[in-house]
């Protein structure tokens, strides 16, 4: 148990009514998982606001509740917190509940529209190839040192990543490497938690539906960098044209990564093929199973917070040669009948401008390119036709798809994504609502040498349909049709 003034140290009250003198069991802000002595802070959410269940969150037990308004009637013995932003209140809260996890690691935050995963997922596997206890909050996983744990959401719940933090601090964890969301830091998720470092990939369109603007987006990404303080290191990729943006106002430590430009950081890309990239990194060779462009990207980025960490470089190069893929983002296959399969996580049409580009930059041009692509349902649509035209543009032939059509029509989102498909693009499109019909038929479709490309979806094990979630797995799907194929 702990005293309520204890955890909302730090955070901005408007007004008490009540003692904060008070032994709590716990925080949550779903009044269905409240039990007897908890406090309960209502969040307005996007589809329900937690202020219409404070009566119920009190019949379940709860002691104290955090609001952005006071009830009309307040209840005799329990304790009332007016805030101006429940989310910010519930994040340093949870930060105080859990004793402040983030002091005690090395916690870095890594954002930007695409490559957040692949960085923070290798960042994990290079230091646990060091030798280092080692923590991963990511889309894919959680991983507290050895342990795996599911994701559920890009960046968690704060009360959840405290949770996760607080079992790395008890795992003897030094290095904590995570994912952070644009809903993340709009959602103040991330408040209250100290990092010793932030690192921005890249931006592109996306989550419009959401943060209405580019220009709000790209604001969204830059608090995450205004908010680190002078003890933190802020990692940035000025070839992309907001990567000095994101370090106009942070007091952190300002270093930048680049390919093209002039950066801190500079590496150069001297071999690139199916097989992996060849590149020099501040003038040393290192091969890397990776492939394409974007993940020299990533890599100049690993080395990058590496050595920021405190690695020797030499050491960095011989651990980033060891480094494997990660699962759904350009993982891939090759049949006996000489098919290449590529499953990636391209959901952006940057992302999958990128990997089609790639693709397009190693083959010989004398075998098709297949993708298999969609978009998914109640997310940003202004973004489907921009998918269509590229994939239709940069492929040999297209089949439209399914993705997760949530609570949307699948046939009207297929209509969308039609919608910026060229004219003399038309031919080159087939449109097969099911998308396990729709990999088999890129399969059929497919010659020796083809390459088949399956986008959008990468690592998820599931398609959501109509608010069910049901089995499905790009990369097995693919791996058994091809193996039919042998047959």
């Amino acid at each position: 148990m702990k005293l309520l003034k204890d955890i909302l140290y730090k955070v901005t009250i408007n007004a008490v009514v009540g003692s904060t003198n008070t032994a709590i069991n716990a925080i949550d802000f779903d009044s269905r998982k409240i039990v007897a002595n908890d406090v309960f802070v209502a969040i307005r959410g996007t589809v329900s606001d937690g202020h219409d269940y404070i009566d119920v969150a009190i019949k379940k037990g709860a002691t104290a509740v955090v609001c952005e308004a006071l009830p009309d009637t307040l209840i005799d013995n329990i304790t009332y917190i007016e805030v101006d932003y429940s989310n910010k209140a519930l994040a340093i809260m949870a930060s105080n509940y859990f004793d402040s996890p983030s002091d005690n690691l090395k916690l870095v935050g890594v954002t930007g529209t695409n490559g957040k995963t692949t960085v923070t997922t290798l960042l994990y596997q290079l230091f646990k190839n060091a030798g280092y206890k080692v923590g991963l909050l990511s889309t894919v996983k959680i991983m507290v040192d050895n342990v795996e744990y599911k994701a559920t959401h890009t960046t968690p719940d704060s009360i959840t990543i405290n949770r996760y933090l607080k079992m790395m601090n008890d795992a003897g964890v030094e290095f904590c490497f995570m994912e952070v969301s644009s809903h993340g830091i709009h959602q103040s998720r991330t408040e209250g938690l100290r990092f010793e470092g932030g690192v921005f990939t890249n931006l592109s369109h996306d989550h419009l539906d959401y943060h209405n603007t580019f220009a709000e987006y790209r604001d969204v990404k830059k608090a995450f960098f205004d908010g680190l303080g002078r003890h933190a290191f802020a990692l940035s990729n000025t070839d992309d044209k907001n990567g000095l943006v994101m370090l106009q106002n942070t007091v952190a430590k300002k270093y930048t990564y680049a390919l093209k430009s002039y950066a801190d950081y500079k590496a150069q890309i001297l071999e690139n093929e199916f097989s992996g990239l060849l590149l020099s990194v501040g003038g040393n060779e290192v091969w890397t199973r990776l492939i394409g462009n974007f993940n020299a990207y990533n890599v100049l980025a690993i080395y990058a917070t590496a050595e920021l960490l405190g690695l020797e470089k030499v050491e960095i190069l011989r651990l980033i040669s060891e480094l494997k893929s990660v699962s759904g983002r350009f993982q891939y296959l090759v049949s006996d009948e000489k098919i290449t399969a590529i499953v990636d996580y391209a959901h952006t049409p940057d992302a999958l401008r990128n990997v089609l580009e790639t693709i397009n930059s190693i083959r010989t041009k004398n075998e098709s390119l297949i993708t298999v692509v969609g978009c998914g349902g109640d997310r940003d649509k202004t973004k489907r036709p921009k998918m269509g035209h590229i994939a239709s543009e940069l492929s040999t032939k297209v089949i439209f798809t399914s993705d997760n059509p949530r609570s949307e029509s699948p046939e009207t989102i297929l209509e969308d994504i039609e919608k910026g498909v060229a004219p003399q693009n038309f031919k080159k499109t087939l449109t097969i609502l099911d998308r396990k019909q729709a990999i088999k038929t890129a399969c059929q479709l497919a010659e020796a040498n083809d390459i088949i490309l399956i986008a959008g979806k990468g690592h998820e094990t599931y398609q959501e349909i109509k608010g069910e979630r049901f089995d499905f797995d790009d990369y097995k799907t693919v791996e058994e049709f091809l193996k039919q194929l042998q047959k």
